[in-house]
């Protein structure tokens, strides 16, 4: 046996995954071994390990196995592709998280000075913590802290302040019935999408489930000015930019 390969049993071992697991993904001819013993026994080489990490990823950002079979077969699949989408959305979730542990601490200083925190700082905390579990897996709220820590806390707070100008200009050119193709609504949709790219990396999974978040949690977005009736103008904005002139 070629010593840089594994049999299922300690590839299982070692990965977390159930050998099972890997022999569904045999059956399915996501994942069948290169090598075999002599008696039959399943040998992943390295470009095994490495197809099983690409599979992994697209899994977590939410591919089923037919989709993952069909696109890490495909002729031009990129690899690198897969892990630049996989670590966007890694980013995306430690940020949350990272919401999540200032409100935390937040309560913790107050119980600490034997202060009473308001119900209203306790009821919007338990809605980031259920309101997280709800629309991210706990891989995307890692994502998430990672991405704030790469983006660091200062372009996390100039983003922060430029937010709520933003919505409110939007908002203003809305009430005014200006047309969503208009070239001043149009500058404003495209700072609105480099923001919305700035928090999920460009993973169009993760924006998926920011939007869907933001119209089934109207509370989620109240507190920063958004409404349907806005993200449905900034939607057609953004629809009429990718019209063909």
């Amino acid at each position: 046996m070629r010593p840089e390969t594994l049999k299922v049993g300690e590839l299982a071992r070692r990965t977390g995954l159930s050998i099972r697991t890997l022999h569904h993904y045999d059956e399915l001819g996501l994942l069948t071994p290169s090598l075999r013993t002599e008696s039959g026994y399943r040998l992943y080489t390295p470009e095994d390990v490495a197809r099983l990490q690409r599979i992994l990823s697209l899994r977590q950002l939410g591919f089923s196995l037919e989709e993952i079979k069909r696109c890490i077969d495909e002729p031009g699949f990129s690899p690198v592709r897969v892990l630049e989408l996989h670590l966007a959305r890694a980013r995306e979730q430690l940020a949350l998280q990272q919401e999540l542990c200032r409100r935390l601490e937040s309560l913790a200083t107050q119980l600490r000075s034997a202060e009473t925190p308001s119900v209203e700082q306790l009821v919007q905390t338990i809605e980031v913590m259920t309101m997280f579990e709800k629309y991210y897996t706990p891989e995307q709220l890692k994502e998430l802290e990672a991405r704030r820590q790469a983006l660091g806390e200062d372009a996390i707070r100039q983003v922060e302040q430029e937010w709520p100008q933003l919505i409110a200009q939007v908002r203003a050119e809305m009430e005014k019935g200006t047309d969503p193709a208009s070239e001043p609504v149009q500058r404003l949709a495209r700072r609105w999408g480099e923001l919305v790219r700035a928090f999920t990396g460009g993973n169009p999974g993760i924006e998926k489930s920011l939007g869907t978040m933001y119209q089934q949690e109207p509370s989620a977005g109240a507190r920063f000015g958004l409404d349907p009736q806005l993200f449905a103008y900034v939607n057609r904005a953004m629809a009429a930019a990718k019209k063909p002139e």
